[in-house]
């Protein structure tokens, strides 16, 4: 998709489509700012939104769940963070472990430090799902009775999971930060769109057959962001 940077918000990606009527301002589950745009409207109208809509930009940022680095917080499932001072800032990985340097002058809270810690939860969290999530979905499909033709991840969504009319199953790698238990219950929700591709009592029914619990499992999912 095309972008542009911007002085003050970074990267600004702009995405068109037919169905829209009017520019909208999102921000995306990366981070990056997006800008919808009618397929009539030239690019340059992106960039103009940006420069007249700043303050209502910095409140969409503002409101987006923050990305907070602690001293020992786990990284996915299998990594630790471990953040220790030094002459200058480096953010590198050595088998299980984040190691995190900070210059004298450096920040938690900079840019370009929540950049890079993204970047590399981001990696870690890929690795993990593509490594679990996948043999999971094939435990619980067999068990179950379900079918699906395919899996794919993305971290660029608002969800934690979907399925279409074809039975292929997306599945965030954000999924990694979740629970063991409740990884399972967004895995089943999704087998039961393969039968029912709808919120109804029978795709409710079709969970509750699979996951007892999933009221509860439901309930405390909310708790939990699907962005990284």
């Amino acid at each position: 998709m095309p972008s542009f940077n911007d002085i003050e918000f970074g990267k600004v990606v702009v995405r068109r489509s037919s169905r829209s009527r009017s520019m909208k301002a999102t921000i995306a589950p990366t981070g990056e700012l997006r800008i919808s745009l009618p397929a009539y409207v030239p690019f340059f109208m992106a960039k103009r939104m940006v420069a007249g809509s700043r303050n209502d930009i910095r409140k969409l940022f503002a409101a987006r769940p923050k990305f907070i680095i602690t001293d020992g917080m786990a990284v996915g499932k299998s990594h630790t963070l471990h953040i220790r001072t030094g002459k200058e800032y480096s953010l590198k990985r050595s088998k299980q472990q984040v190691m995190l340097t900070l210059g004298e002058s450096d920040n938690l809270s900079d840019t370009t430090i929540i950049t890079d810690m993204r970047a590399m939860t981001i990696s870690i969290l890929r690795k993990e799902a593509k490594h679990h999530l996948p043999k999971r979905l094939e435990y619980l499909a067999t068990k179950h009775g379900f079918s699906y033709t395919a899996v794919r991840f993305t971290h660029a969504s608002s969800r934690w999971g979907s399925c279409n009319q074809h039975r292929a199953i997306s599945l965030n790698i954000a999924l990694m930060n979740l629970p063991f238990e409740l990884i399972d219950y967004v895995l089943i929700h999704e087998l039961a769109h393969t039968v029912q591709l709808n919120h109804s009592k029978d795709f409710w029914d079709t969970v509750a057959n699979v996951d007892s619990n999933y009221k509860a499992h439901r309930k405390q999912l909310k708790s939990y962001s699907p962005h990284i």
